[in-house]
């Protein structure tokens, strides 16, 4: 009898609820209540508690569904159509079906693959797990006269009992005697969520706001590039005047673990957790996009962004590669609707962040391609600096960066596209371990926050399974001739330290006007040195000074009128009371970010027809633009014989040659000037 009555109550209240829904939709307030309605629906209507049931509803729908999370994908060609959480959809159901949910590659000039698969197989099939893949398989029979591009792409998803979420990895591979390919610049996951429901971002604790729409930037006006748009006429008032550029949204990868959105009407979450950077290329210091209006949701595994070209994947006629791209995990949440809401979901995202960050590597999946954590090695030591202007003692390499990535030269482990890279950063006593480290060989890297230069160990290393390799008493030599003179800047491969001016109070993203330590996020930045600098460029003068206000962020061409854009020439003046002669001055010059740019040195004499010193063209990773602080880093030694040099006032005129464009410059890492080594100069830092 109790049970009827529980039975009678709940069909009772569905009746109930279907009543009020019929009602309100005649009375033109269906809109305003519908997710309240479908809140109470949820409650009431128990969840089921079995495992994972995998249903090929038909030749064109493939559905997995644990009773939290339902995923259909599109059959065969692997396109995520509908994501269901808890009965309510999540995925923008009004664009087409190869634009919910999909991957996709860009090549050949800005062609893009949304790799759509032909074959459709089930993995494995558990009531705790079920992993499917959706294959494309190339034919290379093609040859270069297709917009396929010569890869064979695996594409598995796996939905656990329980979980809420599901898991997604790609297999990418070559084989021997394919075309050739010269430009692949980006591979990504993408999710393009309802428009009316996610209205809320968050990238991090001091990074997370509501957001304009789509349409907002359509009505707004385009700036100096198609990305940044002045919002003019939003649906939202209090997002007029605002700038809203997907760049401004920007992370390093090493700092990339969790970002999504919030529908604040339903409390609901969606999350893009990446637990590891193994498979992201350039290292952990690249930067990449990851949430941004649309709503969208990205999962970066290959871009050009921050770096340009020279992260450009290219592969020779014939040549083999097989990479794994993830696994990544998709979570949802809900939280009670409530003025905390945001706050509890964006905890849980990160506590579950943190959970698979632990879990990493998973040993769930069923590709042999993915090696679980018995299967892989570890790398552990301690890494020393010998400078003995700095210490006359060996000294820890305290908080190193520390890496293995595919064999090659100093630093090169920031251009590396192809391999996977295992990242770590030391204790205060240089102390490290690097674990779960595919098999494969590798050189070892570092670099140090407060030490010029790129660290290499003398030797490559193999990881074999279960391998545990000690690296013990590494010594670092950074690049050094002889005493510091004066020195400009921080050694940490950013130009955070200098002079970020004030942005444009017509041109502002609020989300960075509380934030002030992310200030160069801000649209415009690099035309305020026009304004402080109207008629004569930067002048720094070494004891007078200070980098913090006086060295602006960025070295930029400077508009003459008519959008004609000229290089700018920087000068250092600085006294000498002796000069050693005869003997060579050392200048390390460590940039943060480079943009088709030439910088010039040249010592006393700006009038010089051929500079002391030239980096050529270097550089295109539009840092500038995209509010980067830093691109790819570069250090030059640049030799001064001392015969160029005066007791008294010198100047090193420092140019950026190329001009033509806006974005064209150099960010300023740090820069020193050394002695020789027999030098005892009274102005020598210590």
């Amino acid at each position: 009898m109790e049970k009827m009555r529980k039975w009678g109550w709940l069909l009772g209240s569905l009746a109930s609820m279907l009543l009020l829904v019929l009602f309100l939709a005649g009375h033109g307030t269906y809109d305003e209540t519908t997710s309240q309605v479908r809140r109470s629906l949820r409650s009431i209507i128990p969840r089921r508690q079995q495992g994972v049931n995998l249903l090929t509803r038909d030749p064109k729908r493939v559905v997995l569904d644990n009773g939290i999370v339902k995923v259909i994908f599109s059959n065969p060609g692997g396109y995520v159509i509908g994501i269901q959480y808890r009965g309510l959809d999540i995925l923008e159901m009004g664009n087409e079906e190869n634009n919910r949910g999909y991957w996709d590659v860009v090549w050949k000039k800005n062609i893009t693959d949304k790799l759509e698969a032909t074959k459709f197989r089930v993995i494995t099939a558990r009531p705790d797990q079920a992993e499917i893949s959706f294959l494309r398989t190339y034919d290379v029979s093609l040859g270069n006269g297709t917009n396929t591009i010569p890869l064979t792409v695996d594409k598995r998803y796996i939905l656990q009992r329980g979980g809420s979420g599901f898991y997604a990895y790609g297999i990418f591979e070559r084989l021997d005697g394919w075309p050739a390919v010269q430009d692949m610049d980006q591979i990504r996951m993408v999710y393009k969520l309802e428009q009316a429901k996610f209205h809320y971002m968050a990238l991090s604790d001091t990074r997370q706001r509501s957001m304009p729409t789509a349409a907002d930037r359509g009505r707004g006006q385009k700036l100096a590039y198609k990305e940044a748009c002045l919002l003019t006429n939003p649906s939202n008032p209090d997002f007029r005047g605002e700038v809203d550029d997907k760049y401004q949204y920007s992370i390093e990868d090493k700092d990339n673990k969790v970002h999504g959105w919030i529908s604040t009407d339903e409390s609901v979450g969606f999350w893009m957790i990446t637990p590891s950077d193994e498979f992201r290329t350039g290292g952990p210091f690249k930067q990449d996009l990851t949430s941004h209006v649309g709503p969208t949701t990205l999962s970066m595994f290959v871009s050009t962004h921050y770096a340009g070209k020279e992260l450009q994947i290219k592969f020779e006629e014939g040549e083999a590669w097989k990479k794994v791209f993830g696994p990544v995990f998709v979570y949802l949440n809900s939280a009670p609707i409530s003025k905390n809401s945001i706050r509890i979901l964006w905890n849980d995202a990160k506590k579950q962040m943190l959970k698979e960050v632990k879990n990493w590597p998973y040993n769930f999946t069923q590709s042999e391609d993915f090696p679980s954590s018995h299967q892989r090695g570890s790398v552990l030591g301690q890494l020393l600096i010998h400078d003995r202007y700095i210490n006359e003692s060996l000294f820890p390499a305290s908080s190193a960066h520390v890496g293995l990535a595919a064999p090659g030269e100093g630093g090169s482990w920031q251009r590396e596209n192809k391999g996977y890279q295992f990242w770590n950063q030391a204790n205060e006593e240089g102390r490290f371990i690097i674990k779960n480290v595919r098999p494969g060989n590798y050189s070892f890297y570092a670099w140090v926050p407060g030490i010029v230069g790129d660290y290499k160990y003398e030797a490559d290393i193999t990881i074999t399974p279960g391998s545990n390799i000690k690296l013990d008493n590494l010594t670092y030599e950074p690049p050094r001739n002889g005493p510091t003179l004066w020195e400009i800047g921080i050694p940490d491969r950013t130009a955070a330290e200098f002079y970020v001016p004030d942005p444009y109070p017509t041109l502002l993203n609020n989300l960075y006007t509380q934030n002030h330590s992310e200030n160069f996020r801000q649209y415009g930045l690099w035309a305020r040195y026009g304004e402080r600098y109207p008629h004569n460029d930067l002048v720094y003068t070494v004891a007078i000074n200070n980098y913090h206000d006086d060295w602006f962020y960025a070295q930029v061409t400077r508009n003459t009128g008519n959008e004609t854009y000229v290089g700018t020439t920087w000068q250092i003046l600085f006294e000498l009371h002796n000069v050693t002669n005869p003997g060579n001055y050392t200048l390390q010059l460590a940039l943060a970010s480079a943009n088709n740019a030439e910088l010039q040195v040249r010592i006393n004499n700006k009038s010089d027809e051929q500079p002391h010193f030239s980096s050529k063209l270097i550089g295109g990773d539009n840092a500038i633009a995209r509010h980067g602080i830093h691109g790819l880093y570069w250090l030059f030694s640049v030799e001064i014989p001392s015969s160029l040099l005066k007791e008294g006032i010198n100047t090193v005129y420092l140019t950026q040659a190329r001009g033509g464009e806006t974005f064209q410059g150099v960010m300023y890492d740090y820069i020193r000037l050394e002695a020789p080594s027999s030098h005892t100069d009274s102005q020598v830092v210590i």
